[in-house]
């Protein structure tokens, strides 16, 4: 038992699973994308066109999806680090493309939207502005 509990980092008196030397450059990652979905909530609250709130939804979901902390986890434990890595870079750079639409107004890549929403298919019934 005692090693399973030095395992999780909980003798350390905080959560070094998830915050270590092995992780801690994805955190500003995390922070940016975070006050990045806060901002698009503010902006676009009000936004009645349903293909925006369709990408809003999206960028709300891959906010989520990075935050994983399954991610910092394996990265720690040393287990299939390599697809966690990827996994935290999808997501950060899917968020960062649609967050890049919204604000420079540009046309959406709905092949592309499509394909993130089927491929990571979670939160049906997520609402944006819970980030505003």
């Amino acid at each position: 038992m005692h090693h399973l509990v030095a395992q999780v980092g909980a003798l350390t008196g905080y959560s070094e699973v998830w915050l270590n030397s092995s992780n801690d450059y994805v955190h500003k990652h995390l922070h940016y994308i975070g006050d990045k979905m806060v901002e698009l909530a503010n902006k676009f609250y009000n936004e009645t066109d349903e293909l925006k709130i369709r990408v809003l939804n999206q960028c709300a979901r891959e906010v989520l999806l990075a935050q994983s902390s399954d991610w910092l986890f394996i990265i720690t434990n040393g287990t299939m680090v390599d697809y966690a890595k990827k996994r935290i870079k999808e997501h950060v750079g899917r968020f960062s493309r649609f967050y890049n639409e919204l604000i420079n107004d540009k046309e959406f890549d709905l092949t592309f939207l499509d394909f993130v929403e089927k491929q990571d298919c979670v939160f049906d019934d997520i609402d944006f502005r819970i980030y505003s």
